[in-house]
């Protein structure tokens, strides 16, 4: 689930590139024309086409977090900076006490920064500056680590025997959302079935932020069933796991996020 946003690739300012380049063209003949006496080198003028650098891509990394550290200790260990993902790292199959964190914009890094080596919980947490392509490379490895052999996949694969045995009651669960991720990206997310707005409830944490959960209600308990087919599936630069609920459940959740 790679990161959506004004910091893709395509949507960092380099489109603008061909219509400063047109601008510059079809100003040259304020310059003089051919027959001029003055004729206006272009070469000096020549930077004017080259469109600003991107913006750095809004990323921290963070090392020595608990091994019981969730989405929401992050969110609130950043509070008041705009989270847009947590990647938590593994490796060998355990948690390795690092992630990474997407910020809304470049400038919010430093301010993310500023929080290195304050505490959640009892441990301080070190803060670094990261690069899209350790992200990247990051998520890729959580993926193969979850589909692949290793002891992570193991336990996963007993996980979801569970699943697959839990009543359906129409319910599901949702974990693992990016922040930012709305109601029409989960309907995306369920395109193959019929659902409203309605019937999609993201659940805010007591600070009445994302939490990272949401509940789906199905028409009936054979949809949900066969929607399981989407877990784990990526949904921006996230997979997402799916957990078979129930409304009572749903309810409880939506409620204590008020």
């Amino acid at each position: 689930m790679f990161y959506r946003g004004k910091y893709a690739d395509g949507g960092d300012g380099r489109e603008m590139a061909p219509k400063r380049q047109r601008t510059v063209d079809s100003g040259s003949s304020f310059y003089g024309s051919p027959s001029s006496s003055f004729m206006y080198n272009p070469a000096p003028y020549g930077y004017a086409s080259q469109p600003p650098p991107p913006p750095p891509f809004p990323v921290v990394r963070l090392r020595g977090l608990p091994f019981d550290c969730t989405e929401t200790d992050v969110a609130e260990f950043f509070h008041g900076l705009d989270i847009v993902d947590v990647l938590f790292v593994h490796k060998g199959g355990k948690f390795s006490g690092e992630a990474f964190c997407v910020l809304g914009y470049p400038l919010q890094v430093d301010y993310a920064l500023q929080r290195n080596r304050q505490n959640i919980g009892r441990r301080y947490v070190e803060v670094f500056r990261s690069k899209r392509q350790e992200y990247y490379k990051a998520i890729a490895n959580e993926v193969s680590d979850t589909r692949g052999g290793s002891p992570r996949a193991s336990r996963a694969k007993s996980y979801d025997e569970g699943k697959d045995s839990a009543e359906h009651t129409g319910v599901l669960r949702l974990r693992g959302l990016p922040f930012s991720a709305s109601k029409d990206d989960i309907m995306d997310f369920f395109k193959d079935f019929v659902m409203s707005e309605d019937s999609i409830h993201i659940v805010m944490n007591s600070e009445g932020r994302p939490s990272g959960e949401a509940y789906v209600e199905f028409e009936n308990s054979e949809e949900s069933k066969a929607a399981m087919a989407k877990d784990r599936m990526t949904l921006g630069s996230r997979y997402i796991e799916l957990f078979p609920s129930s409304h009572s459940e749903m309810e409880d959740a939506i409620s204590r996020g008020r």
